[in-house]
């Protein structure tokens, strides 16, 4: 089987939480790319303030330096403006970092947490996908490591 056909079957295969690896057969890696889509959350944990501490002790813990922080959500907005589709209502957030970035979106009516770290520094896929589904205290994980070429 070719590199392309193995990684095709890798996508779209049913996944169990485990993490996915997809050989880089390419060459150099540019960077690494953790997705992750978790579900059955603790929505309690949905609040700028934890997801300010989450990205604090995240960026620790993998050992990247952070830069500027910026939300989205419907904090300070009119009523009149705010999200009425309960598919958009949530926070998202995006956490600069030396090397890129982490972003998070949750989805408040289905207490789902989706988050991307991508970074050129390496940094171990196990510990970061553990602590955020500890945090967040996900039921259910599905989740992606790449590097990027």
């Amino acid at each position: 089987m070719n590199h392309r056909n193995k990684e095709e079957q890798l996508l779209n295969s049913e996944y169990s939480g485990e993490i996915v690896y997809i050989d880089n057969t390419k060459g150099k890696s540019y960077g690494y790319e953790l997705i992750m889509d978790l579900h059955g959350c603790d929505v309690s944990k949905f609040t700028r303030k934890d997801i300010r501490i989450f990205f604090f002790e995240l960026c620790d813990l993998i050992k990247m330096q952070r830069r500027d922080l910026h939300f989205w959500d419907d904090m300070d907005t009119p009523i009149d403006e705010q999200q009425t589709s309960p598919h958009t209502k949530g926070t998202s957030a995006v956490q600069f970092i030396l090397t890129s970035s982490i972003v998070i979106h949750t989805l408040d009516f289905k207490g789902d947490v989706y988050i991307n770290i991508f970074a050129c520094k390496y940094f171990d896929e196990k510990v970061a996908l553990d602590f955020c589904k500890k945090w967040f205290l996900s039921s259910n994980c599905i989740s992606h490591y790449l590097e990027r070429v």
